[in-house]
């Protein structure tokens, strides 16, 4: 009995065998397959899987029914069967047709790009925000694939009322799908809501947003430890923050500032998760400015930061203040690299936030574009209304200030936030009032 128990366990702990495949068309480099076969083969790491091997298949176009041709898959079927591989996946996504027509043919599971990603997020989830998202993102992936996974959604079928007349099992599995998408659509509106009403406390007490936005495994987490001098989960794994962690940081004179680090951005970033995981990624859209976190050690970089831009145009905020931030430069060799990507971001600076250094560049760059917010006012507010009075010199910058009657007249840099909460106030000075002023 001991020794079966044993037997159980020993195959329990085995790692899924997977095999990678890459398809290289004519009008693309053997570089760039390659490097987005090792970034697969991260992906299939961090899933939890053994890389058994990876294959280059070269193709003019696609087929409709096997994606690289029925002989192909016959050829990896045999392969699979020789090195003992359990997995075969693919670095572009599948049509539900394909993919049950290969996994028919090698008589083993066929997987793509984007269904790795979405079970290294549904691995990952902790909190129940980021459950919600990546199951919303799951079914939406399944709903196309039904036939193929025929996974019963719920195994309380039977009873009455369960079951409509004449309806297939495939039918209901559909209809208890649409069911659970829409519960999980109006439990994520709450979360967009909760999450509104917080954005919305925060600009009411001033303060100003950062996030942090970046290629997965740039360093975003360290970045935000560093900073704030606090502890946010840092792992070298893909993904290995799925929720946003808020943090303040301290900086000179009035400023007040929070930063978020958020979930990293990959190449081929499902569109699914992108949709589902707006309610996380709306404290992007609501930031006052982004720190984009490149690796600079890493060769892909440039191609890395490009796919950060098609998600930040995706999702609706490419044209925010952007800070980039050029991470691990202690890994950085030579003053013609700095000189080059100083051309490329022109608001930039050299960073290594294992170390600390280039911090004080960092937050001079952000208070930079504080100051850009600020602007000089001119404002005349009643002695007794002392609360605005008191935000104005705690909030903003007094140049001049006078008493005439019961009126104070101010002259102030206000940031366009502060400016529209006094916007009553703001008017333009007669020329006693601003001889007035000049006296003060």
């Amino acid at each position: 009995m001991t020794t079966l128990k044993l037997i159980d366990t020993a195959r329990s702990e085995r790692k899924e065998r997977v095999l990678l495949i890459g398809v290289e068309y004519p009008h693309q480099n053997r570089w760039e397959v390659q490097d987005h076969l090792d970034e697969l083969k991260l992906l299939a790491e961090t899933a939890k899987a053994e890389v058994v091997d990876q294959l280059v298949v070269k193709r003019t176009k696609t087929t409709p029914a096997h994606y690289i041709g029925k002989g192909k898959v016959e050829e990896l079927g045999e392969i699979m069967s020789e090195r003992d591989i359990d997995t075969l996946i693919f670095d572009d996504d599948l049509t539900a047709v394909q993919q049950r027509n290969i996994e028919r043919i090698v008589d083993h599971k066929a997987i793509d790009r984007t269904e790795l990603i979405l079970d290294i997020f549904a691995q990952r989830a902790g909190t129940r925000e980021a459950k919600l998202q990546i199951e919303l993102a799951q079914l939406k992936y399944l709903s196309t694939r039904l036939t193929r996974m025929w996974t019963h959604l719920s195994k309380q079928f039977g009873g009455i009322g369960t079951k409509g007349p004449g309806e297939t099992q495939l039918e209901v599995d559909r209809r208890k799908l649409r069911e659970r998408i829409h519960t999980l659509v109006r439990e994520i509106k709450v979360v967009r809501k909760s999450r509104a009403a917080q954005r919305k406390s925060r600009k009411r007490n001033n303060f100003y947003t950062a996030v942090l936005v970046g290629y997965t495994n740039a360093g975003k987490s360290t970045l935000i430890n560093a900073l704030s001098g606090t502890h946010v989960h840092v792992s070298r794994k893909l993904f290995s923050t799925l929720d946003p962690t808020t943090r303040k940081i301290s900086l000179s004179g009035k400023h007040r500032l929070l930063v978020s680090d958020t979930v990293g951005f990959i190449r081929k970033l499902p569109h699914n998760l992108v949709e589902s995981f707006m309610a996380t990624l709306e404290e992007v859209l609501e930031a006052d400015m982004l720190i984009h976190v490149l690796d600079v050690s890493d060769p892909q970089m440039e191609i890395r930061a490009e796919a950060v831009y098609n998600v930040l145009e995706e999702i609706g905020c490419h044209d925010k203040a952007i800070i980039t931030a050029l991470n691990k430069i202690d890994k950085l060799d030579g003053e013609p690299a700095i000189e080059r990507y100083t051309r490329t971001y022109p608001r930039c600076v050299f960073i290594s936030a294992k170390n600390g250094e280039g911090f004080e560049g960092l937050l001079h760059e952000i208070e930079a574009v504080f100051h850009e917010d600020f602007s000089t006012y001119t404002l005349c507010i009643p002695q007794k209304d002392s609360r605005s009075i008191s935000t104005l010199h705690r909030e903003g910058n007094v140049l001049r200030k006078a008493y005439a009657d019961n009126r104070v007249l101010l002259e102030a840099e206000l940031s366009s936030r502060l400016a529209a909460k006094l916007t009553r106030y703001i008017q333009t000075f007669t020329r006693e009032e601003v001889e007035l002023l000049s006296q003060s």
